[in-house]
């Protein structure tokens, strides 16, 4: 529970950001470190960053961290191909907190962690130096005590609620029994019960009727202020606009001025082709995405036509991919929807199609698909993808192809991706979203194609 000490220490700070606010054009606001979570990648936080700089953050004080492997393995201290230890994200994260104060010369940032980051968070500022270094840290929907509680389950994973990382972390810090490090300054936000990390039974964890010892509460920590908002999925506890209002309340002491991302009339677009794993010694890393640059991959960009998907004239990029694994910059519009083409060795060309990017972004990562044995025959493989968020037939509105809910979509948002194997001549997918309506095309398997259907939020 949030103490009147604690309340007061946290409105002056708050009224202190606020201030900051007015001066400067926002140049005073401190600078913000984005921390993914189990699997992720920088990208999952583009939509975030847009709120935060439509609310007065400059672009140069916000940035999202790539771990290179970021996949956690399955003893949190124990090394595995293709995984990271807590102690490598711990790390990476304290070396990207260090540029990151060198290149703004602010004393402190704020630290804003979906999921399995929030675990690299609490303990770089537990364990050091990250007290010093952090003024607030925001995490959504971090597996706090667990996404499990079993000791019989993954006993040393960083996800085990009585393993020794986490009841390390939770071992209370004074009399009150405070889980949290100060003079930080703690935010939590979780779901009420839509959360699929923090559920009582063991469906995703491939424990069905089991149960798991965590509720729907296991996010909150004592002596953090724990917010809580109605029907939110895992990976909205950190990205829904709901959560940004939450975190810009939590900085500042008041609501965004603006609540939507505010368009900007010029648009340039870069980011990281990267690819997915493999490991002779372990086969099943070969399906673990990580954020390693992709060296011999080509990318080439086409605008298409908002009502078919088909390319609107010559692409207006084309290059190599280099040894940084960087692309770009493009410049485009506001209004331009996009067909990313990525090609490399060992994996299928893939065509990403995406909605039309409001904001500038340095963020738009990009990994090309490998296809599945039981996908092999089809005629076409296309994806419906929702990196920020997930599914869910209760409550949302969304289709694939003219098909409600899309396949795969199961109640309880805990699936994030459908295929379709569509017939025929390649021809337009239409992928839709509470209002987000994506639009693509099918290409022959035969020919090693696979299209993507991207939402952007």
């Amino acid at each position: 529970m949030t103490t009147r000490r604690d309340l007061l220490a946290a409105s002056a700070a708050t009224a202190l950001l606020a201030a900051c606010a007015s001066t400067r054009g926002g140049a005073d606001l401190p600078p913000i470190v984005f921390v993914h979570g189990n699997g992720d990648s920088a990208s999952i936080f583009q939509s975030l960053l847009w709120r935060f700089e439509s609310n007065g953050w400059p672009r140069e004080r916000l940035h999202a961290i790539d771990l290179p492997y970021p996949t956690a393995t399955e003893d949190h201290a124990r090394p595995q191909p293709g995984r990271s230890t807590s102690a490598d994200f711990r790390n990476h994260l304290r070396a990207e907190v260090d540029r990151m104060l060198q290149a703004t010369g602010a004393g402190q940032v704020v630290l804003v962690a979906l999921s399995r980051g929030g675990n690299a968070v609490r303990d770089y500022i537990q364990n050091g130096p990250g007290a010093d270094r952090v003024s607030h840290a925001i995490l959504g929907g971090t597996p706090n005590h667990g996404v499990w509680a079993l000791p019989d389950f993954q006993p040393n994973s960083e996800f085990n609620g009585t393993g020794p990382f986490l009841r390390a972390l939770n071992t209370p810090r004074n009399a009150q029994g405070d889980e949290v490090t100060g003079p930080v300054r703690w935010l939590t936000i979780r779901s009420d019960g839509n959360d699929k990390f923090a559920q009582p039974d063991g469906l995703w964890i491939g424990r069905r009727g089991q149960p798991t010892h965590v509720t729907a509460a296991g996010p909150e920590l004592k002596g953090a202020t724990n917010v809580v908002i109605p029907r939110i999925d895992h990976r909205e506890t950190a990205l829904s606009p709901a959560a940004f209002a939450a975190m810009h309340q939590f900085l500042t002491g008041r609501p965004p001025a603006q609540p939507a991302v505010v368009p900007e009339p010029r648009v340039v677009l870069s980011g990281q082709v990267s690819g997915l794993g493999v490991s002779s010694t372990d086969p099943a890393s070969g399906n673990l995405p990580n954020n390693l640059p992709l060296p011999g991959a080509t990318l080439a960009v086409y605008a298409v036509d908002a009502g078919t998907g088909e390319r609107r004239g010559p692409a207006l990029l084309s290059q190599a991919i280099g040894p940084d694994g960087r692309w770009g910059p493009l410049a485009t519009t506001p209004e331009t929807r996009l067909e990313f083409v990525v090609a490399a060795p060992g994996y299928a060309t893939t065509h990403v199609y995406r909605s039309p990017f409001p904001r500038s972004s340095a963020i738009v990562h990009l990994r090309p698909e490998r296809v599945p044995g039981a996908d092999r025959d089809a005629p076409a493989l296309v994806l419906m993808t929702r990196p920020r968020g997930y599914f869910d037939p209760t409550r949302d509105r969304m289709a694939f192809d003219g098909q409600t809910p899309p396949p795969g979509a199961l109640p309880g948002a805990g699936v994030a991706s459908s295929r379709i194997q569509p017939a025929g001549l390649p021809r337009t997918v239409v992928a839709e979203f509470n209002g987000e309506k994506v639009v693509g095309r099918s290409w022959p398997l035969a020919q090693n194609r696979v299209s993507v259907l991207e939402l952007t939020d």
